[in-house]
């Protein structure tokens, strides 16, 4: 399996290119889960892998308790599907709790400030109501637990972790939490071996062609745990040799091999296209792996994909008349306007916004 085949079968299995998917809801539940620590980024991680994208569709499905934001998968940011969302923290969060003890005793939190910051919190939730991240650390402080540097993102993130809290709606730029029991009070109970099980069958549907390795890190697992959801999966999953590695994707999915990937896509910062694997050279040749994550600092910056290759990065300027975007390709003339105007639409449209402009800027 050559890289453009690799590269296509991605896009295909992603719901980037081909068939899309109808609801924002639909599209969290295909991928898994979708890493969602840049907010905005998130919303159009969405959208590109919808049918009609935009952008009040999106927040109205976290409105409407159709997807959650939390730390589901390695203690970061996703997106979830709400009726999974509490048995995949249940998945992972013993071993991410036991992994930040560290932490915790370097910022000075024992249990008994953390069981304080519950009963605190809970009281402040209790019967429907949502806080802004501000006002979190103001009831900690007013309680005389110290919010200061990493201690209060530290203490929503353990709750968080515990399946006491989530994020719910923004409030103007403001990010709230509220009680994960009330916010999603009908969830779907697995036990750890289904919930292997069920992950194994999301991920490698959506992300396939994938390795095992690729699938333990992306669910923050051991490749113990790893196998043993693959091996139990069976039949709903195929696997083939590609250079040397066995590599999985599900049972059904299309062939990508006709697939016309001769446009452009701009996709968010953090996108699963990307973050979802451990090796990235098939669809990001390594040369160029520094412009995407500056400093390796583990930021991804927003990316061009032409043919199913990572070929430069972009971002977006609001301005009162609409949208201004600008193109940083990585080699001279590997991006044309001709190639991307209908992704810039498609972004643009997404916003609620008219596409203003469009720079290339190669030099």
């Amino acid at each position: 399996m050559s890289p453009a085949r690799i590269a296509a079968q991605r896009m295909l299995n992603q719901r980037i290119a081909g068939e899309k998917c109808a609801q924002p809801a639909e599209v969290v539940k295909w991928m898994g889960a979708l890493q969602a620590q840049d907010y905005h980024q998130a919303l159009w991680a969405v959208g590109v892998r919808m049918q009609s994208p935009t952008v009040d569709a999106v927040t109205q499905a976290i409105m409407d308790r159709k997807i959650v934001l939390t730390w589901p998968l390695r203690g970061t940011i996703h997106f979830a599907p709400a009726e999974d969302v509490k048995w995949m923290l249940e998945l992972s969060a013993t071993r991410r709790l036991a992994g930040n003890k560290r932490r915790t005793q370097q910022l000075e939190l024992d249990e008994e400030t953390l069981e304080r910051c519950q009963v605190i919190f809970y009281g402040a939730l209790q019967g429907g109501k949502q806080l802004s991240r501000p006002d979190m650390m103001q009831l900690l402080e007013q309680n005389g637990i110290s919010a200061k540097g990493q201690r209060g993102y530290h203490i929503l993130w353990t709750l968080a972790q515990q399946g006491l809290l989530c994020m719910g709606p923004r409030q103007a730029k403001q990010q709230t939490f509220v009680l994960l029991d009330e916010w999603v009070p009908h969830s779907r109970e697995l036990s750890r071996e289904a919930s292997l099980v069920e992950l194994a069958r999301r991920y490698f549907a959506s992300h396939g062609p994938a390795t095992l390795q690729d699938f333990a890190r992306w669910a923050g697992i051991t490749l113990t745990d790893a196998k043993a959801g693959v091996h139990e999966a069976g039949s709903d999953l195929m696997a083939e040799t590609v250079n040397g590695e066995t590599c999985w994707q599900g049972a059904g999915s299309i062939d990508a091999e006709s697939l016309d990937m001769s446009g452009g896509v701009l996709l968010p910062g953090f996108d699963e296209y990307l973050i979802g694997y451990g090796n990235r050279s098939d669809v990001l040749p390594d040369e160029y792996a520094s412009q995407v994550v500056p400093g390796s600092n583990g930021i991804f910056l927003p990316v061009v994909v032409v043919d199913g290759q990572v070929v430069g990065t972009w971002k977006r300027v609001f301005r009162k008349k609409g949208v201004i975007i600008t193109l940083n390709p990585f080699t001279k003339g590997n991006i044309t306007e001709e190639k991307i105007t209908a992704a810039a639409q498609s972004y643009s449209h997404f916003m609620g916004l008219p596409l203003v402009q469009i720079n290339i800027d190669d030099e």
